[in-house]
């Protein structure tokens, strides 16, 4: 798999949330936050900063889903990334 030009193959990671008070928050309320965090697969041909194996928070309103080798991972562009950690 080598994704072409800014793109970036990433693997969403389920986050349990939790409010100051210790409350979980349903998958329901977790969806509507915008950011999502997720792991690179593999990054761009023309991608700079971001690396296979980085742990990112980007744009959940962007990117779509694909099925590689029957496993499911979203491809998003370089721009959508937000925070890398």
């Amino acid at each position: 798999m080598k994704p072409i030009g800014k793109y970036i193959v990433i693997k969403k990671i389920e986050e349990e949330l939790k409010t100051e008070s210790g409350l979980l928050l349903s998958a329901q309320d977790a969806s509507a936050f915008r950011y999502k965090k997720a792991e690179v697969i593999k990054e761009g041909t023309n991608v700079d900063v971001i690396k296979k194996g980085d742990v990112i928070y980007y744009d959940g309103a962007t990117g779509h889903q694909m099925l590689i080798n029957d496993n499911p991972y979203t491809i998003i562009q370089e721009r959508d990334v937000v925070v890398v950690l």
